[in-house]
């Protein structure tokens, strides 16, 4: 007779069975910068693991980031949706400070393991500062645990991908620890369906906040169209 405790590890490993965990160290270069970090080169059966890839916003944003590096000089930056880490990797050689964010525990395993490769690196400064949180967007809970954590807030928010309603507001609560004028999103976008393009602009504003287009960072990557905006509150 099967028990509860049979079935509940006959779904454990079935959960496992269909988790690739088979990540290659892999070499990206952005400018002069040079980085090395664990991901895979195609994507898990599960949609929800997506970031475990490096995918083409974190892409168009490093490619943007490396190329101004003074907006990093000595801020405190938290990103939404981490993936493998590759922008706060990059990041860490400017700011003052990152919190790299997933909600995913299978993600944050290979973050962390990012984030260790390059603390145990030749340079021992390089991942300074450099941490991981769990973070759902719209969960109150983890929202509030990373305001009393971080109680001082960011002088930077950025952002890869297009998952729109709960990532604004997050954004906004976010926005709000250090108030108006004082600390911006950096949403780094890339167009997948042309409905998506106005539900980034259209829920900005109904969130209370300013989105504007950065100069000059049109761009194509991998066959898709990519911009930078900024958000502020209004």
């Amino acid at each position: 007779m099967e028990t509860k405790e049979d079935h509940e590890e006959e779904i454990v490993c079935l959960e496992s069975f269909f988790i690739n965990d088979n990540y290659q160290l892999t070499t990206f270069t952005f400018g002069s910068q040079v980085i090395e970090l664990f991901c895979l080169h195609s994507a898990s059966t599960d949609f929800d693991l997506t970031g475990q890839l490096v995918w083409p916003g974190a892409m168009l944003l490093n490619d943007y980031l490396s190329k101004n590096a003074e907006l990093l000089q000595g801020c405190s930056v938290i990103e939404l949706g981490s993936g493998v880490g590759i922008t706060g990797i990059l990041c860490s050689k400017f700011c003052h400070d990152f919190v790299l964010t997933d909600h995913n525990d299978e993600v944050l395993k290979i973050l962390k393991k990012n984030i260790e490769l390059h603390a145990s690196s030749d340079n021992p400064n390089y991942c300074a500062g450099l941490v991981a949180e769990k973070l759902e967007w719209g969960n109150s809970d983890q929202i509030n645990q990373i305001l009393q954590k971080y109680s001082g807030g960011f002088d930077l928010i950025r952002f890869q991908q297009s998952s729109i309603p709960l990532l604004f507001d997050t954004v906004k609560r976010l926005l709000q620890i250090r108030g108006k004028g004082k600390c911006k999103f950096i949403l780094a976008y890339v167009s997948r369906a042309k409905m998506m393009d106005s539900l980034v602009i259209s829920e900005a504003n109904r969130y209370g906040m300013h989105i504007t287009e950065v100069a000059g960072t049109r761009g194509v990557v991998r066959n898709l169209d990519g911009v930078i905006f900024e958000v502020t509150l209004q």
